[in-house]
C-alpha cells in the first residue's frame, strides 16, 4: 500500500498552505467577526485554480483530481473553516455537477468562469420542510413553450447571498416522488422572479453567506434543465457523496488547527512551575487528538482515490464525513478546555474553530443521515 503522494499533489498542498498561512489566516478572525464574504482572498483562489481544482482546464479549472482537491481545502479550512466552505461549495456541489451531467453549451457558459473563480456558484436542495427528505420538495418547475417557470424557496444555501450560478432542484412532476426531481443551471444575476431574501445569522461559518433564495414565477430557458427531467435526485445523490468529500476535509482543516493551537498554547503555559504539556490529562488530550485526526484524514483520503479511481464510495464519503465532524467537534471542545478562560475568549481562534466545527456535523447530511447511507451500504453488501 503506498500512501506516497505525487509531485503534483504535493505542489498543490504547499501552493494551498502557503497562501492560507500569509493570505487568508492574518485575516480569518476579522472576516469572521464582521460577517464579510472574503471576496478578494475567493479571487486569488480562482487564479490558483482551487475554485475548480478537479474540473478540466479546457473548463477554466486546474485539472487536478479529488485528492489534490482534499489536500488544498484541509489546508485553507484550516487557516478559515468559512473560505473552506465557499471553497468546497463551488468545487463539489456547482462545479460537479455541472461538469458531470451539463451540455458543452452548459459548461462553456455556467462552468467555466465559477471553475475559475470569476463567479461563484451555489446548490439549492434544502427547503424548511425538506432536507434529510428531498422527496418532500416543493419547488416546482412547470414547462411553458420555450422555459420554465419555477416557484419556490431554499433554505440555508451556502453562498446564496453572492453567487451568481445555482443548481437548483426542483419537482418536474407531482405525484411521483424521487423520479419526479430535476436539477435547473440557473443565472441568478439575471433571472427575473428571483431573489435573495435574507442571509442568516449562525453560530459558526460567519464569513461564508447562509441565504434564503426565493423564486416567484422566475422564468428560465428551455435549456436551463441539467440533464434529463427526472434524473435531479440521482445526480442530487451523487453530488451530495462527492460533497461530504469536502465537508470531511473541511472538518480536518479545523481539527488541524485546533490541534496546533492547543500544542502550542500547552508548552508555553505553566501551572506549579512548570508547562501543562507535563500533565498527563493534556498529554491525553493532545494524544487522542492526534490519533482521531490521523485516522479521519486518512478515510477522507480514502473516498477521494475511490472517486478518483471510478470506485464506488457513496459509504466511504458518508464514513469519512462523519468520522471527521465527530472527531473535530471532540477536538474542539478539548482544545477550548486546554486553552480555559482564554479559550472562550475571542482574543484567541480556538473559540471560532468550536463554533465552526459544529456545522460539519450538520450540513451535506446530518451525521445521523450518514449513519443511515452507511448501514444502507452494509445491509446491501456494498
Amino acid at each position: 500500500m503506498d500512501f506516497k503522494l505525487t509531485e503534483e499533489q504535493l505542489m498543490v498542498k504547499d501552493m494551498a498552505q502557503r497562501f492560507a498561512e500569509t493570505e487568508i489566516k492574518p485575516k480569518a478572525a476579522k472576516l469572521d467577526e464582521n460577517h464579510e464574504h472574503p471576496a478578494e482572498i475567493v479571487k486569488q483562489m480562482g487564479e490558483l485554480k482551487m475554485m475548480g481544482i478537479a474540473v478540466p482546464e479546457e473548463y477554466g479549472g486546474g485539472g487536478m483530481d479529488n485528492v489534490s482537491y482534499v489536500l488544498a481545502l484541509i489546508e485553507i479550512s484550516k487557516a478559515c473553516a468559512s473560505t473552506g466552505a465557499i471553497m468546497s461549495v463551488n468545487n463539489s456541489l456547482y462545479c460537479y455537477p455541472v461538469m458531470a451531467y451539463g451540455t458543452l453549451e452548459q459548461k462553456m457558459k455556467y462552468l467555466s468562469p465559477v471553475a475559475a473563480g470569476e463567479k461563484i456558484g451555489c446548490y439549492g436542495l434544502t427547503e424548511a420542510g425538506a432536507g434529510s427528505d428531498p422527496a418532500a420538495l416543493r419547488t416546482s418547475a412547470v414547462r411553458d413553450g420555450e422555459e420554465w417557470i419555477i416557484n419556490g424557496e431554499k433554505k440555508f444555501i451556502t453562498s446564496g447571498n453572492v453567487a451568481s450560478y445555482g443548481v437548483i432542484a426542483a419537482i418536474t412532476e407531482k405525484g411521483k416522488g424521487y423520479k419526479g426531481i430535476s436539477s435547473f443551471v440557473i443565472e441568478l444575476e439575471n433571472t427575473p422572479g428571483f431573489k435573495v431574501a435574507r442571509v442568516e445569522d449562525k453560530l459558526g461559518i460567519n464569513a461564508s453567506g447562509t441565504a434564503e433564495l426565493v423564486f416567484e414565477d422566475a422564468r428560465v430557458p428551455a435549456d436551463a434543465l441539467l440533464g434529463k427531467e427526472g434524473e435531479g435526485f440521482k445526480q442530487m445523490v451523487t453530488t451530495l457523496d462527492g460533497g461530504r468529500i469536502g465537508i470531511a476535509a473541511q472538518a480536518v482543516g479545523i481539527g488541524r488547527a485546533v490541534l496546533e493551537e492547543a500544542l502550542e498554547y500547552a508548552k508555553t503555559r505553566e501551572q506549579f512551575g512548570k508547562p501543562i504539556t507535563s500533565f498527563q490529562a493534556i498529554q491525553w488530550k493532545l494524544a487522542d487528538m492526534a490519533t482521531e485526526l490521523d485516522a479521519a484524514e486518512l478515510m477522507t483520503f480514502r473516498a477521494a482515490w475511490l472517486e478518483d479511481n471510478g470506485k464506488p464510495y457513496e459509504k466511504a464519503a458518508a464514513m469519512a464525513k462523519m468520522y471527521a465532524s465527530d472527531v473535530t467537534m471532540r477536538a474542539s471542545v478539548e482544545g477550548v478546555q486546554i486553552l480555559g478562560g482564554y479559550g472562550y475568549c475571542k482574543e484567541y481562534p480556538m473559540e471560532r474553530h468550536m463554533r465552526d466545527a459544529k456545522i460539519c456535523q450538520i450540513y451535506e447530511g446530518t451525521n445521523e443521515i450518514m449513519r443511515i447511507v452507511i448501514a444502507n451500504n452494509l445491509i446491501k453488501g456494498k
